[in-house]
C-alpha cells in the first residue's frame, strides 16, 4: 500500500480520482497537533478553521487519542438493535451538559444527517408539514438539509429533488416569522450565529421571539448547534446566549473530537419517534461514542467553552482595534469570529496561507476564523499579524 501512495504526489493521485465536488487548495497536510497541521514539506501552519470547525480540542488531543486507541482494540461497532455501554455513557454525559428538558436523542454520522433526523423529528411528532427556514441560512447539502439551505448555488440544481414545504423567511426579521409561521408549520429552524452564511450573530429577542411564537402556535423550535455548539461561542450552546430552551437541536463537527458524528437532540416531553421511521448502520457506534465521551469530558475539565468566551472577545476587540481600510466590520461570538471586507476574500485567504495560517471563507467578502478552543493567545496574536500584513498586501 505504501509503495502505490508514493508513485506520484499525493496531489496528482487525488486530482486523478476524485469527485470534483471539492475545491482543493495547493495543500498537502500530512499531521496535526494542538492548534497546528503539518503539510508534506514540513512547513507548519495555524490551524484557524479547525478543520472546518471539527476540531474543538485541536488535532490529536492525548484524550481523545486514547480513547480511539482503546476502543479500537475493543469494540468498533454495535448497531442500536443492541444496547451498548458507550452509547449509553454518551446519552449520560449529554443529558449533563443540556438543558433538562433535551434528554432524547438520535445519533448519527454528520451535521447534515442531523438536520435530517431534524425535519424527521418535527414532522413526526407534530403531525406537521412546514418548514420555516431562514435567508443565508446553511444545514447541509443532504436532500432534506438542503432544502433548509438559503443560498440557491447549493439548491438550484436539485431543485426538483429537494422538499417543497421550506420557506425562507429573513434572519432576524420577527414579524416575517409570525407571517410564514402557521397551523401548518412543523418548525421553525434557525441557527444563533449563521457561519457559512457570513458570521450574522441572532439578535437575541428575535430568538426569544421565535420561542414565543412556536409556543402560541404548536410548531417546533430548531436549532441547527452544528458549528456553534459545544463551546465555540464561549457558552456550552449558542442558544443560552438568549435564556431559552428549544425543542430539538442539532449537533456535529468537532461532537465527537474528529471522529463523524451528528446528533439530534429533543424534549422528552414530544415523546420517541415511532420505530423504524428513521435509521443509521454506523449511528451511535461505540468507537465514536467513546470518542464524544472524551471530548465532551475534555471540554468540561479544560473549561473550554469559559475560554472560548474569554479569548474570543480579546480577539474581537484586537481585530477590531486593527481599524484597517480594507475591513468593514468584525463580528463575532466565542471563537467565531467573521471579519466583512470591503474586496474578495480569496486573495486574503492565500496570502494568510503563505504566511503560516489557514483561515475560512463565509461568502464572497468575510474571513471566517474557527481556530481550535485549545489555541494560545500567542497563537492568535500569530493570526492577527498575519491578517494585518496580508490585508496590506
Amino acid at each position: 500500500m505504501t509503495d502505490v501512495m508514493t508513485r506520484a504526489p499525493i496531489s496528482e493521485i487525488e486530482d486523478a480520482h476524485t469527485s470534483g465536488a471539492y475545491f482543493k487548495r495547493p495543500l498537502t497536510l500530512v499531521r496535526g497537533q494542538g492548534s497546528t497541521v503539518w503539510d508534506d514539506t514540513g512547513q507548519s501552519y495555524i490551524d484557524a478553521t479547525s478543520g472546518q470547525g471539527v476540531a474543538l480540542l485541536g488535532h490529536c488531543h492525548p484524550d481523545v487519542a486514547a480513547a480511539i486507541a482503546e476502543q479500537a482494540e475493543t469494540f468498533v461497532t454495535c448497531p442500536e438493535i443492541f444496547y451498548n455501554g458507550h452509547r449509553a455513557g454518551l446519552y449520560m454525559l449529554l443529558s449533563s451538559v443540556l438543558p433538562v428538558e433535551l434528554n432524547r436523542f438520535f445519533l448519527c454520522n454528520s451535521g447534515a444527517e442531523a438536520n435530517e433526523g431534524a425535519l424527521k423529528v418535527a414532522t413526526l411528532l407534530t403531525g406537521r408539514s412546514q418548514i420555516v427556514a431562514t435567508k443565508r441560512a446553511f444545514h447541509g447539502r443532504t436532500m432534506g438539509a438542503l432544502a433548509m439551505t438559503w443560498n440557491p448555488k447549493y439548491r438550484e440544481p436539485f431543485e426538483n429533488w429537494t422538499s417543497r414545504a421550506v420557506s425562507h423567511v429573513a434572519y432576524n426579521d420577527l414579524d416575517a416569522a409570525a407571517e410564514a409561521i402557521t397551523d401548518e408549520t412543523a418548525a421553525v429552524v434557525v441557527e444563533v450565529v449563521q457561519g457559512e452564511g457570513g458570521v450574522y450573530i441572532a439578535d437575541m429577542d428575535y430568538l426569544r421571539g421565535l420561542r414565543r411564537l412556536c409556543d402560541e402556535r404548536g410548531a417546533l423550535l430548531v436549532i441547527d448547534e452544528i458549528q456553534t455548539g459545544l463551546g465555540r461561542t464561549g457558552r456550552w450552546f449558542a442558544f443560552e446566549h438568549a435564556g431559552i430552551v428549544p425543542d430539538v437541536i442539532t449537533l456535529g463537527k468537532g461532537l465527537a473530537g474528529g471522529v463523524p458524528m451528528g446528533a439530534v437532540c429533543w424534549r422528552d416531553s414530544l415523546g420517541t419517534l415511532p420505530q423504524g421511521t428513521h435509521g443509521s448502520t454506523f449511528g451511535g457506534n461505540p468507537l465514536a461514542c467513546a470518542s464524544a465521551m472524551a471530548t465532551i469530558s475534555a471540554l468540561c475539565n479544560e473549561h473550554l467553552p469559559e475560554r472560548s468566551a474569554e479569548l474570543g472577545q480579546w480577539l474581537l476587540d484586537e481585530l477590531r482595534a486593527l481599524d484597517h481600510p480594507q475591513i468593514r466590520e468584525v463580528r463575532g461570538l466565542g471563537l467565531m469570529v467573521g471579519i466583512e471586507l470591503r474586496g474578495r476574500v480569496t486573495p486574503v485567504l492565500k496570502s494568510l496561507q503563505d504566511r503560516g495560517v489557514l483561515a475560512l471563507p463565509a461568502g464572497f467578502n468575510v474571513l471566517r476564523l474557527l481556530p481550535p478552543l485549545v489555541i494560545t493567545k500567542a497563537e492568535l496574536e500569530q493570526v492577527i499579524t498575519a491578517v494585518r500584513e496580508s490585508l496590506d498586501e
